[in-house]
């Protein structure tokens, strides 16, 4: 299908040209979101008569895009999500997941502004691209946690993977552990030093028998 590009379109075009998509992206989406006009003649000549004006608002939300892009300079959001002692997700987090959270963060965003290479399946910080306009991408930070807490460990550069939510665990000190156990070389001497005192019993025993036995044969 042929369109008129109503804004830029990243990809595609800029604002005036005509170009061929398939047929289910412009239904779908580019017409739908006013991204676009069919291209017919009476779409061509509608277009050409308000042209200055639709320039002029598209130049408008641009600014109020930049503006909006400023605010959200340095913004990160938090996700909660459970995951397991890895840092593995039980879930996943999508393109709406981070729209919601850029919502209620207090800047209004649909699934579709968000621009995500993949779905995050991980617990870390990740940045998502949101795009406010065609020409005003904003950075934002995700951090998926799996508590308030855990997000602001991560924050600050602490990589959390083990199950922060289990009060009963407790950190375990590997040097303090070695610290604690001899040098293989003590334990080698000890094994010996045992050894010998075993054989040193035995033979006194062995000696103690021998002489009971002996003062037995000369009683008899």
């Amino acid at each position: 299908m042929e369109v008129i590009l109503l804004e830029r379109v990243e990809k595609l075009g800029q604002l005036g040209d005509i170009v061929q998509v398939k047929d289910g992206y412009a239904r779908n989406y580019l017409l739908p979101q006013k991204k676009a006009l069919r291209a017919t003649e009476e779409a061509h000549a509608h277009f050409e008569a308000e042209r200055a004006k639709i320039e002029k608002e598209n130049e408008s939300a641009r600014e109020g895009a930049v503006k909006s892009a400023e605010s959200m300079s340095g913004l990160s959001v938090v996700i909660v999500q459970q995951a397991g002692e890895s840092g593995q997700l039980y879930g996943s987090v999508n393109a709406r997941d981070i729209a919601a959270a850029v919502s209620a963060a207090g800047y209004p965003v649909e699934r579709r502004q968000v621009m995500l290479q993949s779905v995050i399946k991980s617990l870390g910080l990740y940045r998502a691209e949101v795009r406010l306009h065609a020409e005003v991408p904003v950075n934002v930070t995700v951090n998926v946690a799996r508590s308030e807490e855990e997000a602001k460990l991560q924050a600050s550069g602490t990589e959390v993977t083990s199950e922060t939510e289990d009060e009963g665990a407790q950190a375990v000190d590997v040097e303090e552990i070695f610290e604690q156990v001899p040098p293989k070389e003590s334990l080698a001497l000890e094994t010996l030093e045992s050894s010998d005192a075993e054989e040193v019993s035995v033979n006194e025993s062995d000696t103690v028998s021998s002489s009971q036995s002996n003062v037995a044969a000369d009683n008899s």
